[in-house]
């Protein structure tokens, strides 16, 4: 087997394509959405931790500026966890927006993830808001810089090139708490970025002002002391093994540490584009396949969502054979789905479209129907859209007697979806074009071109195609 570079990167063919499409995801579905054998057990000998942490606001006097789509992140990957790998709801733990103290973080990292993982176990981290870049006394890269998260309680000064003292988490106290889990089988996925920059275009970049002029706290470097005596590690231990590598498991960034991590404005609602990829191809994956194959099929769609070269990689624990492991260490899933049911009272329900792509969301709109499948594929039932806003659906059941069968969990598959009657066409203009690009403004608004839609209906004589 050939050796694997200690740092992977999703690198494309290519330049990156500015447009909205997962089609390279290159996810083929079975001939039959029912298809049993697609059928996964959610159940896990061990059990399976998370710390899910997203912030949005930060506070007027920080000097840190507001995202949109950290606590989206948090949602989807929450429900992914706990409907599509079989986290159970109480272990999974959220921080979002003023939970999100520097303090908290810690301490709910601690006690929910490092007090009660054992060998075997699965742990999950994930982050979402801002990084930065602070002094790195030991000068890990040859910028001696580190990159560090921003938690609700960190701030910059108000003027522009000026320094000081930060309550940003560093990386090197985050390898300290990887150190400290007794499992192995451990994913951190941060999906912020630690380069310069603020707004690219209509995307929003998750990173704040940072560079040699900022330092880390004395409390951080007082709580990474605290942990070198609890691992029994001196400092010169320290530096050698973080320069090695992760300490446990996997680690996967929304992009690499010189470049910008996005967040993209959907029509109603925001997310990381690294996120929102993720979580989607994750929902049509049928079968959990090694990191090594999955991670750079979502990095390719990251990269055409986020509109800019945005590279997401994954770095394993040197040695370990961790990329050869299936994500998130868990091997059984149940069906792929577009949609789960969250909730049912009498015959409505809600739904969670997390498993819908961005180039299909506009159909699932009112009357768009989806068959109500259980864990082993089988079809129980179907539902029809009454309304939706975001990833979050409303319906009815069309079968009212199966009110009583049909529970929260259960998994949805497309079955019929509504073609709007008037299609919004977005056109990206390069910057190449100049001067000519001030003359589309000057055409006529609001023209419409009426579409005749032509329904073909074709017969299979088999369902091999």
């Amino acid at each position: 087997m050939p050796q694997l570079k200690r740092r992977h990167f999703f690198q494309l063919a290519g330049s990156a394509i500015a447009a909205v499409s997962f089609s390279s995801c290159n996810i083929r579905k079975q001939p039959h959405p029912l298809n049993p054998n697609l059928s996964r057990s959610r159940q896990n000998s061990s059990r399976q931790l998370a710390l899910l942490v997203g912030i949005n606001t930060y506070p007027p006097h920080s000097n840190i500026p507001n995202l949109g789509g950290s606590i989206t992140d948090v949602e989807l990957q929450r429900h992914l966890l706990i409907y599509r790998f079989g986290f159970k709801p109480e272990d999974i733990v959220t921080l979002t927006n003023a939970q999100a103290t520097r303090s908290n973080i810690l301490s709910k990292f601690e006690d929910h993830l490092i007090k009660q993982a054992k060998p075997e176990d699965v742990v999950v981290f994930h982050y979402s808001g801002h990084g930065s870049q602070v002094a790195d006394p030991d000068r890990d890269y040859s910028d001696g810089l580190n990159s560090p998260l921003v938690p609700f309680d960190s701030s910059r000064p108000a003027t522009t090139g000026a320094g000081g003292i930060v309550q940003d988490i560093t990386g090197h106290t985050l390898f300290l708490l990887m150190a400290a889990l007794q499992t192995e089988n451990v994913t951190v996925v941060l999906d912020c970025c630690h380069s310069g920059g603020a707004k690219r275009g209509n995307l929003q970049v998750r990173t704040v002002r940072g560079g040699a002029q900022f330092q880390a706290s004395s409390q951080e470097r007082e709580y990474q002391q605290q942990w070198l005596s609890r691992l029994n590690l001196t400092p010169d231990e320290f530096k050698q093994q973080r320069r090695s590598g992760v300490a446990k498991g996997v680690v996967i960034t929304a992009t690499t540490r010189t470049q910008l991590a996005a967040e993209y404005p959907f029509a109603d609602f925001m997310a990381g584009a690294f996120t929102y990829t993720m979580s989607q191809y994750l929902w049509q994956l049928p079968d959990n396949q090694p990191i090594i194959n999955t991670l750079p099929n979502i990095a390719r769609s990251t990269t055409q969502l986020s509109f800019h070269h945005q590279i997401p990689e994954f770095e394993v624990k040197p040695g370990s054979g961790k990329e050869q492991q299936p994500l998130y260490f868990i091997d059984k899933l149940t069906s792929s789905a577009e949609a789960v049911i969250t909730n049912v009272e009498g015959d409505t329900v809600e739904l969670w479209l997390g498993g819908i792509d961005a180039q299909s969301r506009a159909a699932f709109q009112k009357d768009a129907i989806f068959a109500v499948v259980d864990d082993s594929g089988q079809p129980k039932g179907r539902v029809q859209l009454e309304s939706r806003k975001g990833l979050i659906g409303r319906g009815k059941l069309l079968d009212a007697s199966k009110s009583g069968v049909i529970q929260p969990g259960a998994l949805c598959l497309e079955q019929v979806r509504v073609i709007p009657s008037y299609f919004s066409l977005r056109i990206g203009l390069d910057p190449s074009l100049g001067k000519d690009i001030d003359k589309t403004h000057l055409k006529p608004k609001n023209q419409r071109v009426t579409l005749r839609m032509i329904l073909k209906i074709f017969k299979f004589e088999s369902a091999n195609f």
